[in-house]
């Protein structure tokens, strides 16, 4: 019997990026009057944008930014912020929320006394919950360009945290946006003062176990290049707060998590490709070239814009994974409506679960949520939540949720199949030799490390293919036809060969670290040498 066993162990090449962070404290300026107000009527919800989930207690939020207007005329828009709780019922189907956006849309004003408001921008909501507390990150930061480097004040600083709490009962229940504080301006200094704008990411921020809090924001510098940094509060000392930068210049759309015992920002870049980046401390990032950088892409050879997915961590079946929602492209030409898919990944192995979105609704951004079973209700659910594109490329209208049992379902399967192959290979020996030998000295004694496997193939052979245990990328057998078989442990080649496409997968490269640096191994066993 002949053992062909071809692994790869991932061996990082870690990529020191350039970076910097600046420390911006509060002045002595009286905090401006703020106040939450309801949408009225000949108020319109033109579009919404930016989805994000919250789980508070037991319950579950949607969030989102809602672009208004009232009447005609392009100075009559402003943003809102549209909110609202994900019902049980609701939960059971693919479901539109926020339909009707006018009693679950609230806008910002700014109260310098009873006959001066003004709106406030609160554009790309980020929102992380702490306990049964949400703060939320909107607005933005500009400046003219031309005042980059000098005193140019803080005329555009408009970086808002809002505290919000959730009312009533039952399905009413709401979210009420109440404190609001603007973050003070300072100059940042060093390469830092060349940002003519920050914007919050969108989605979901971070609270890390040592209470910080963490928001992904996207910068602008004054060549228009876009920049990623990672805007750090500590709730017991608002408004003071850190900027971290942290990826390449040409990224944007930023997702962040925590990961074990270091920070993982995956990003959409200029050239394509979600690149992902790492931090032990929040301050040194390297791009995670050995792991899951630039393993999703757009559409090749079109101009598909990337779009900000979903990206969290949970713990599953007792093995802690990251889940990714991003748009799959038709191989069509010319048509570029995409599929949401969900992804699954341990840092190592990653799998394709499957579609999330309908054929037809060509999915924008997106966000996740998991629901462990240690609530009141017990109940294990994840929950998807997307925009629904307009035709061709006009904003969002409609955010479509979903609860994805089947394919949390098909998750623990496929976790159950990786620890399934991973007690195999650790039981592996070198070859038969070893372990029939009857010297001490030649048994077996070190079986196949586990870790940093990603790929595994060994005797699931059928019409071609080779299939991975890990269910990544399958190998084809070429040549011969019926040169090949499988046999107990492994595939017999005659005159044919197996040929493993790391580097031709499209849009999508699980291997993608194969470009760098990997280690392939193989078990073989010839029985005639060719004369």
């Amino acid at each position: 019997m002949s053992r062909h066993l071809f692994y790869s162990a991932v061996l990082l090449l870690l990529v020191v990026m350039c970076c910097g962070t600046a420390a911006v404290n509060a002045e002595e300026l009286s905090e401006p009057n703020f106040e939450w107000k309801g949408i009225t009527d000949g108020v319109t919800v033109e579009s919404l944008g930016v989805p994000g989930l919250l789980k508070v207690g037991n319950d579950v939020f949607t969030v989102a930014g809602a672009q208004c207007k009232n009447g005609e005329g392009e100075g009559n828009t402003f943003t809102g912020i549209a909110s609202q709780i994900i019902t049980k019922e609701a939960a059971k189907k693919l479901e539109g929320v926020l339909k009707e956006t006018k009693d679950k849309t609230q806008f910002l004003e700014e109260v310098a006394s009873s006959s001066s408001r003004k709106k406030v921008d609160v554009s790309r909501p980020t929102a992380v919950v702490k306990e049964r507390e949400i703060y939320m990150l909107v607005g933005k930061y500009s400046r003219n360009a031309a005042a980059v480097g000098q005193d140019g004040g803080a005329d555009g600083w408009g970086l808002l945290l809002v505290k919000g709490e959730v009312s009533d009962a039952g399905e009413s229940k709401k979210i009420d946006w109440k404190d609001t504080k603007r973050l003070q301006w300072k100059p940042l200094g060093g390469t830092n003062d060349s940002l003519t704008e920050l914007i919050g990411g969108g989605g979901s921020g971070v609270k890390l176990t040592d209470e910080t809090l963490l928001f992904p924001v996207e910068a602008t510098k004054n060549d228009k290049k876009k920049k990623i940094f990672l805007l750090v509060i500590d709730p017991r000392d608002i408004p003071n707060w850190t900027l971290s930068e942290m990826s390449a210049d040409g990224c944007s759309d930023p997702s962040v998590v925590e990961w074990k015992d270091k920070l993982i920002m995956m990003t959409a870049c200029d050239d394509g490709r979600r690149r992902v980046y790492e931090s032990g401390d929040k301050v040194e990032w390297t791009e995670a070239l050995g792991t899951l950088s630039r393993v999703w892409g757009n559409k090749h050879d079109e101009n598909v814009k990337l779009v900000r997915g979903g990206f969290i961590t949970a713990k599953i079946e007792d093995r802690d994974v990251i889940l990714v929602t991003t748009p799959v492209y038709s191989n069509e030409k010319g048509n570029r409506k995409g599929v949401l898919h969900l992804w699954l990944t341990d840092n190592t192995h990653i799998v394709d679960i499957g579609p999330v979105s309908g054929d037809d609704e060509d999915p924008a951004a997106s966000s996740l949520l998991y629901k462990s079973a240690e609530g009141e209700d017990r109940k294990e659910e994840l929950i998807a939540l997307y925009e629904k594109k307009k035709d061709g490329d006009e904003a969002s209208l409609g955010m479509v949720s979903v609860l994805l049992t089947a394919q949390l379902q098909r998750v623990k399967d496929v976790l159950t199949t990786w620890k399934k192959v991973d007690d195999l290979v650790s039981k592996l020996c070198p070859s038969k030799s070893d372990v029939e030998s009857i010297l001490p000295e030649n048994a077996c004694r070190t079986a196949t490390p586990a870790d940093g496997l990603v790929g595994f193939l060994s005797a699931n052979f059928s019409d071609k293919t080779w299939r991975d245990e890990y269910l990544g990328v399958n190998a084809t057998i070429k040549g011969n036809d019926g040169g090949a078989e499988m046999t107990d442990n492994g595939v017999k080649f005659r005159g044919a060969w197996a040929e493993w496409p790391v580097g031709a997968q499209g849009e999508n490269q699980m291997y993608h670290f194969a470009n760098y640096n990997f280690t392939l191994v193989a078990t073989v066993s010839v029985d005639k040498v060719p004369e």
